[in-house]
């Protein structure tokens, strides 16, 4: 087969959508090799976080004018050069696909991540929400498959985009290998060094932004001992979070790091004692699968997909109930045989997020085209 992929987040974004478009990207080129993989970007990267092998090819826009006008290449005009390069299927990556692809002989995926915007519409502009609406909509309709990446998620897309449900295939996402790894000793204490962490802390990892939730955590440990470590990209809400810290005299409690790199990160979730991921509403939640091959326990929020991704052994709590969180944290510190429970059973659960079965479930989604 001759896949190719939107790969501008894959050279364009280090959080989210951009692991998930560089993980689908590296697993399906090793586990499955004999492909060729396009990777359409619409201009030259500012992040290189993928190995690119022989069976990978990076297509920029080939003219000058469509140099100048990614965006619009990328909406439409990249239609010309899929033709021109014979790939077979098309894989929308991040929730899109461009227009006109429906008319050619391509055939199409799109992977859809979540519906947050139409769940929680007070969380985006008008105009962000509108126009989120109408190119996911577009993209879930006219594409071959639909990739859910949770049940959570396929059942937003029946509810709210009208496809049919015989359409929309769950593959959950994986990982970064960094996080199946077991570090040293004397990696963590270099780590630990760098970043001036704390010898025992809770974790938090995440952008930073009203929907993950993060003021709940501070909320839960403000008249206790315990250390936070955050990480994560901030907007305007970690202001907020700031400020109830810097208010409640925590600054020496709460850790915000910054550029900490994906091994950097994985040692971390292996210090941390709990990890803690008290969101609203997420499409998946990754970093709960990375906390799980950290054998790290994890809190997180009921409802949603937590659950699928934490799975059984994992303790789930209202999101905006400190006193909850705070009894939850209590209940694992002071309870050694459930912490190795969560930790043990935690990691089996995760097993189903390796590498191999996401590839196997990926190209079994292409070989049905």
């Amino acid at each position: 087969m001759r896949v190719g992929f939107d790969a501008k987040r894959i050279f364009h974004n280090t959080t989210g959508l951009g692991n998930y478009s560089r993980d689908t990207v590296r697993i399906l080129a090793s586990y499955f090799s004999e492909n060729s993989y396009f990777l359409y970007n619409p201009k030259p990267g500012k992040v290189d976080r993928l190995n690119l092998n022989n069976n990978m090819k990076v297509c920029l826009p080939k003219s000058k004018v469509w140099q100048k006008l990614s965006s619009l290449w990328r909406q439409k005009a990249i239609v010309k050069d899929l033709v021109a390069d014979k790939v077979t299927i098309y894989h929308g990556l991040t929730n899109e696909l461009p227009i006109g692809i429906e008319n050619t002989t391509i055939k199409t995926v799109v992977t859809i991540h979540d519906l947050i915007f139409v769940r929680y519409p007070e969380l985006y502009s008008y105009i962000d929400g509108k126009i989120h609406f109408k190119k996911f909509k577009r993209a879930a309709q006219v594409a071959d498959r639909v990739i859910a990446i949770s049940e959570q998620t396929k059942r937003d897309i029946v509810d709210f985009l009208g496809v049919s449900p015989n359409k929309i295939e769950v593959v959950y996402q994986g990982c970064h290998s960094a996080f199946l790894e077991n570090y040293s000793l004397s990696e963590k204490n270099e780590v630990a060094k760098k970043y001036t962490l704390p010898s025992k802390f809770l974790l938090n990892v995440g952008t930073i932004q009203e929907r993950k939730n993060l003021l709940t955590i501070v909320k839960a440990i403000k008249n206790t001992n315990h250390s936070l470590v955050v990480v994560g990209k901030e907007t305007v809400y970690a202001e907020k979070v700031k400020k109830y810290i810097d208010e409640n005299n925590m600054t020496d409690r709460v850790l915000f790091l910054k550029g900490v790199s994906m091994q950097e990160l994985a040692i971390i979730y292996q210090m941390a004692s709990i990890f803690i991921y008290p969101s609203i509403f997420e499409g998946f939640g990754i970093p709960i699968v990375e906390a799980l091959y950290s054998k790290t326990p994890v809190i997180s929020s009921v409802g949603s997909c937590f659950s699928e991704a934490g799975g059984p052994n994992s303790i789930y709590i209202e999101p905006h109930d400190e006193v909850a969180l705070q009894q939850a944290i209590f209940n694992i510190e002071n309870d050694t045989v459930l912490q190795k429970e969560m930790k043990e059973k935690g990691w089996q659960y995760a097993q189903q997020f390796l590498d191999e079965q996401i590839a196997k479930n990926l190209i079994n989604v292409y070989k049905k085209l």
